[in-house]
């Protein structure tokens, strides 16, 4: 493999008695000889060292709702500067974002971003936080956690977006950066991880033990429910009930629609009664806030107090209809707190998209004084 002006050293990797050398960044454990590449494709061998090739380079940036990380109690309404690079080490074949995960890294970093860069970009923008996301931080761990830093020294926070099939000893240098977390749980049965994604399911259980106990990061969970696969009655009954227990009943959770996409185009999409019925079982097993995702639901995409049932955050897609939380985020009703990180009142960015190019990075062409917008 010809080096490349990207290629950056990395840790979580070790020599075998038999020449190659062993990545420990996930439970893939992959073992290269010189020249290949990792699973995921961004992760490769370079003479005696592991590299990361997509360090610096994204495959975008966009300007986006909070909500669509999908974050509802994590300053709800407010815009998040999202990028991502290529690759994943997961292999799902209902991917939904296969354009990017799947890509070999060249067919789509158009955009050279380093973590100063987007720190600035974010500030800039007006943005209180970056989302890792499109493809999973999991895979560009270096470059991630030094735009973390980075934007942390601009207050600005760090949202992972990811499926949380990390090893232990790089998973908890990485949430020590974070600020809040998204993670899959793709389903409940290691035959489903393994058939479908080509994974397994303990590691992500132990991910998300490690970041709701042992971390201050916020965590929410998506489940994508796919008809046939993992949206049973009984599985929906285990899984709840395990995050319940494990997890607690304040962990937001996000119950979405699979659409035909990738590898996985000969079944239908989710009905919408599915995700509702996903949403009752995981209520009546204790989850206080449990969603409706990727369907026009505004009952299912509410937020109501676990205590007295008044509505506190009332939402329409990605636009936020009611708001009933007091400054400290509290129910206006009864007093009973909500869990989430609120700001005293919400954003007014909404459900818009935009897109960005680093050249209205301060230096660039774009380069004003003033922020764009004040989310605030």
């Amino acid at each position: 493999m010809a080096k490349s002006f990207d290629s950056h050293p990395v840790q979580y990797w070790h020599k075998l008695d038999d020449g190659r050398i062993q990545c420990d960044l996930c439970p893939r454990f992959c073992r290269l000889h010189e020249g290949q590449r990792a699973f995921c494709f961004v992760r490769a061998r370079q003479g005696d060292q592991m590299v990361l090739t997509t360090y610096g380079r994204s495959s975008g940036f966009c300007v986006d709702p909070v909500e669509k990380k999908a974050l509802n109690h994590f300053l709800p309404r407010s815009p998040v500067l999202s990028f991502g690079t290529s690759g994943c080490n997961l292999g799902c074949r209902f991917c939904q974002n296969w354009d990017i995960s799947k890509a070999r890294e060249y067919d789509v970093l158009a955009e050279r971003a380093y973590p100063e860069d987007i720190a600035r970009m974010a500030e800039r923008l007006g943005c209180p936080s970056v989302a890792y996301t499109c493809n999973d931080p999991t895979i560009f761990h270096e470059y991630a956690i030094d735009t973390a830093i980075a934007c942390h020294a601009r207050g600005i926070k760090s949202i992972a977006v990811t499926a949380g099939y990390v090893c232990p000893e790089p998973r908890a240098e990485f949430y020590r950066h974070m600020d809040a977390a998204n993670i899959d749980l793709k389903g409940f049965t290691d035959d489903f991880y393994h058939k479908v994604c080509y994974a397994h399911l303990q590691p992500i259980l132990d991910t998300l033990v490690y970041v709701k106990r042992e971390t201050r990061v916020w965590l929410e969970i998506t489940t994508l429910l796919i008809p046939g696969l993992n949206d049973s009655e009984a599985e929906l009954e285990q899984m709840t009930q395990w995050v319940v227990e494990n997890l607690g009943p304040d962990v937001p959770w996000h119950f979405t629609a699979f659409h035909p996409d990738w590898r996985m185009r000969d079944i239908p999409q989710t009905p919408a009664k599915t995700l509702s019925r996903a949403r009752a079982i995981a209520t009546r097993n204790g989850a206080r806030y449990a969603f409706t995702g990727n369907v026009h639901d505004p009952a299912g995409q509410a937020t109501y107090c676990h205590q007295c049932q008044a509505l506190l955050i009332g939402r329409d897609w990605y636009e936020i209809t009611a708001w009933r939380l007091t400054d400290d985020g509290k129910c206006k009703n009864c007093g009973t707190a909500c869990a989430g990180r609120f700001a005293p009142s919400p954003g007014t960015w909404g459900s818009k998209r935009m897109p960005v190019s680093m050249s209205m990075a301060p230096g660039g062409s774009g380069d004003t004084n003033a922020p764009l917008y004040a989310w605030g």
